[in-house]
């Protein structure tokens, strides 16, 4: 198929590179332009941009597509599809209709529960054991189009990192099973119940909350890994949690530190954080954290 891409972030990676593979015509990829990053915050491609550049293959990054000429280029690349893999832009309804075939979408959730931008992340905090992707036809709303294959995946306690990188995968595969025979995946209409949708992840969000249960701290802490990274706050010193372990055993006020480990009470139970990072340094073992910067034991963490 003659085809464009659309997609920014590195979960969308593993579909751009499937669909090189499977030997498909990618006229152009579309992604988010550069964004400052970084100490100097100088412009950044995503890394949809760099690997579309190591491929050779054209790249465009308007800011929107609302334009009539950037709209009038799209249609002019005579495509039979548009993949689109977390682009970050809302397609108008002539980007959606310009492709012979239409425009496919890789979901990171089994629609219809987390339409929206943060699907994996909400699918953590709200305790799913399962999740997976849906690959859908797109349409005018969001996330609600009809669905031509889906595949489950296990949270099995993973991080938000380690799960999009598996779900990247998952969906990059099953998008080149789909546009490999399109007329063996009929697509079926979203069940209209069950719906929730994914709220992008706002900044207070990665604040913990000790007060609530160390099962629910410790999805906060998986939801939030690597980026933005759940924090609490100590001595005027931002402490990032990146992966922490629930002790059943343990208990008192919530955001009291129990012991010379770091154990801190929540508000039933209490987590021992395994992994941690302070402001401008690289992730550590607690251990390490404490012989450099002590939170000794009785010290009370507020949010």
């Amino acid at each position: 198929m003659r085809v464009a891409f659309m997609g920014t972030p590195d979960f969308a990676v593993p579909t751009l590179d499937a669909l090189h593979a499977a030997g498909h015509d990618i006229a152009c990829v579309y992604t988010q332009p550069p964004r400052p990053a970084g100490r100097g915050k100088a412009a950044r491609p995503g890394a949809v941009q760099l690997r579309a550049l190591d491929l050779g293959l054209p790249v465009r990054h308007p800011a929107t597509l609302r334009d009539e000429g950037d709209r009038a280029a799209f249609a002019a690349l005579g495509l039979d599809a548009a993949v689109v893999a977390a682009y970050g832009l809302i397609l108008p309804v002539p980007v959606l209709a310009a492709p012979r075939l239409g425009c496919f979408n890789v979901h990171a959730s089994l629609l219809p529960r987390w339409r929206g931008a943060a699907p994996v992340q909400r699918a953590i905090l709200a305790g799913d054991v399962m999740t997976g992707v849906t690959i859908m036809a797109m349409e005018r709303g969001l996330d609600t189009g009809p669905m031509l294959a889906r595949a489950e995946a296990r949270v099995n306690g993973k991080t938000a990192g380690a799960l999009t990188a598996e779900l990247a995968q998952l969906g990059a595969a099953l998008m080149v099973e789909v546009l490999g025979r399109l007329d063996g995946f009929p697509a079926l209409p979203q069940p209209e119940g069950g719906v929730t949708y994914a709220d992008k992840i706002a900044k207070a969000e990665a604040r913990l909350d000790f007060g609530a249960s160390a099962e629910e701290v410790e999805r906060r802490i998986r939801a939030f890994a690597p980026s933005p990274g759940a924090f609490f706050e100590h001595d005027g010193e931002r402490i990032q949690l990146l992966a922490a372990a629930v002790r059943e055993d343990a208990e008192g006020e919530p955001g009291l530190v129990l012991d010379e480990a770091l154990t801190i009470a929540c508000g039933r139970c209490a987590i021992r954080p395994l992994m941690v990072r302070r402001a401008g340094r690289a992730v550590m073992a607690t251990p390490d954290l404490l012989r450099g910067f002590p939170i000794p034991r009785g010290t009370r963490l507020h949010p």
